[in-house]
């Protein structure tokens, strides 16, 4: 299931997306767990946790899944 999780300006980096939308407990989880390959940006894995991402991004980490809203 997929929830959307709106966000303040037109844009917003993942590891930033990744605690707003409680994917991770901190920020200094974003570092490895895109580092270890385990996020998908659109379907396609992401490693780069400053990925700058817009409204209808969809964010995967294990079976939760966000949308940029």
């Amino acid at each position: 299931m997929t929830y959307d999780v709106p966000i303040r300006d037109d844009s917003i980096r993942l590891g930033q997306f990744l605690k707003l939308a409680n994917l991770i407990e901190n920020g200094s989880d974003a570092k490895h767990v895109t580092a270890d390959g385990l996020v998908t940006v659109n379907g396609e894995v992401e490693t780069r946790r400053g990925r700058q991402l817009v409204k209808g991004d969809v964010v995967t980490l294990g079976s939760e899944s966000a949308r940029v809203g």
